[in-house]
This record gives C-alpha cells, sequence and structure tokens, in this order.
C-alpha cells in the first residue's frame, strides 16, 4: 500500500494557515474572550489606582489599552482607512451597531464615550466606563436633554474628544439609521471644535463576507441580554471589524444643524455600504 508523503510546510497557502488559525479560535473563542478581558482588567485595576494615587497623567491611556488587549482577545482584527483628525477637541460621530463598537473603537480613536446612565451601574463595564471619562446621559428624559448637551460641550471646551452616536441606538446592521440632528447642538458655539464622521463596519467572518443572515450574531439589539449576546460573539471566530475616518468639518461650513447632521450621515451611510460590499 502506497502512504501519500504529508504536505512540507512551504505548499501550505497563507490562506490555509489563516483558515486553521481561525477554526482554532473558533473552537476556544469564548474562554479566550472572557480570560483575555479578565486578564486585561486584573491587570488594570493596579495600575489605575498606583495613578490614581501619584496623579499620573498616563491615566488616560488604560481604557485606550484595555480596548486593545480586549480586541484581541475576541478574535477581531481592526483595519483602518485614513486616521482620526487630532486627538483633542474632536466630535467623532460614528454609527452603532454593537457593545463591540466600544473596543474597537476604543482600540484606535483616544476620546471619551457618551453612553446611557445605566451602564456605570454593569459592574466590571461601569468600572471601565468610568474610567475612561465617560459622559453618563438621562436618555429616557427629555427634560435632560439641555443637560446632556452642556456636559459634552463641557468636555469639548476643556480640550477633549468625545465619540457620539447619532443614531441614538444601535442599528441592525442592514443600514445606518437617520442621525437625530438635535445631538449636533453640542458643537453649538465651539467654532474651533472639528466633527469628524466615522463608519464603522463588521466585513468578515472567519474570512468570508458577512451576510444578511449573520448579521444578527455581530449586531446587538432589541431586547437582547448583553452577556449571552458576548459569548456567541465570541464563538464566532475572527471578526474582521473596519474603520473609516472621513474628513473633518467644522459647524460653521453648514447652514445650520439639520444640515450638518444630513452631511455627517450621507458620509457614514454612504462609507458603511462601501465596506459592506468589500
Amino acid at each position: 500500500m502506497t502512504v501519500a508523503a504529508p504536505i512540507p510546510p512551504a505548499v501550505v497557502s497563507p490562506a490555509l494557515r489563516r483558515a486553521r488559525r481561525s477554526a482554532r479560535f473558533q473552537r476556544f473563542g469564548t474562554a479566550k474572550g472572557v480570560a483575555g478581558a479578565l486578564t486585561t482588567a486584573s491587570l488594570l485595576v493596579p495600575a489605575e489606582l498606583l495613578l490614581r494615587g501619584l496623579g499620573g497623567s498616563g491615566k488616560a491611556r488604560l481604557p485606550w489599552l484595555f480596548h486593545r488587549g480586549l480586541a484581541r482577545s475576541l478574535g477581531i482584527r481592526i483595519l483602518l482607512h485614513g486616521k482620526p483628525a487630532r486627538r483633542h477637541r474632536v466630535l467623532f460621530v460614528v454609527n452603532h451597531l454593537s457593545w463591540a463598537d466600544i473596543p474597537v473603537l476604543g482600540a484606535h480613536i483616544h476620546a471619551a464615550f457618551v453612553a446611557k446612565s445605566e451602564v456605570s451601574g454593569w459592574g466590571a463595564v461601569g468600572w471601565l466606563a468610568t474610567l475612561a471619562r465617560t459622559v453618563y446621559v438621562e436618555r429616557s428624559r427629555r427634560s435632560s436633554t439641555g443637560v446632556q448637551r452642556d456636559a459634552i460641550g463641557e468636555r469639548l471646551s476643556n480640550g477633549e474628544s468625545v465619540i457620539l452616536f447619532p443614531e441614538g441606538t444601535n442599528s441592525d446592521g442592514v443600514e445606518v439609521l437617520p442621525f437625530k440632528s438635535s445631538l449636533f447642538s453640542v458643537a453649538d458655539g465651539l467654532d474651533d471644535v472639528l466633527i469628524q464622521p466615522v463608519t464603522l463596519a463588521y466585513t468578515r467572518v472567519n474570512g468570508l463576507p458577512v451576510t444578511r443572515e449573520r448579521l444578527p450574531d455581530l449586531a446587538w439589539i432589541g431586547e437582547t441580554e448583553l452577556f449571552p449576546h458576548a459569548l456567541a460573539f465570541m464563538a464566532l471566530g475572527r471578526v474582521r471589524a473596519e474603520i473609516l475616518f472621513h474628513p473633518a468639518v467644522r459647524a460653521s461650513d453648514f447652514a445650520d444643524r439639520k444640515a450638518l447632521a444630513r452631511h455627517c450621515e450621507d458620509a457614514v451611510s454612504n462609507g458603511y455600504r462601501k465596506l459592506m460590499r468589500g
């Protein structure tokens, strides 16, 4: 009986090697994601306490390091198109798909997120959000709109950058939802603040293009519980996220707030269709 000779390592194509790595990650992705998040957090806790005691300016880098470590442990490969306008006094307006948007964006943008107030009570997630100086808002109360605007505007006035999700909620990933022009009021009177539209898309899973059938596994929508969805996300395997930075503008470049919101929505929407087409 003739035994076939094994394929030399040099003959194995890069695509096959990537497929094998994806398969291995898919088998152990959930365990790796949880272990990676816990390990990264366990390292950041003493570092945060040390910097707090010393008054260190490096404290702002801790959430950025956590996001990078978490994204890697979740099996997310991030592909960038362009780059952030600058590190200070920028309002980044981004479409919103999933809880995974936070580590993906946080790994490459030094800015505070805007989140609903309930997030502060979400255990370790709330601790990290507070550490990142998240701007908490009461989205369920219309009367708090002015307070929210002032809180975000104060951060921008103090030289910080902020990441805003102008859809007001996360979409199902099929298309970008309409931007709420009222949220752009945070830039009123801040002529030196740059506004940069940013498109975020999850385009591939284990090397294969994302289809409509796969979108529910990636987008976090409806009444889906966070923890079960996170576990299912980790079990997918290798996920490619792409971030497209559009040219930055100023509020004074537009006739009014609605025109500014429409410009940003068009840029993000067109970018999303482009990324999803590959």
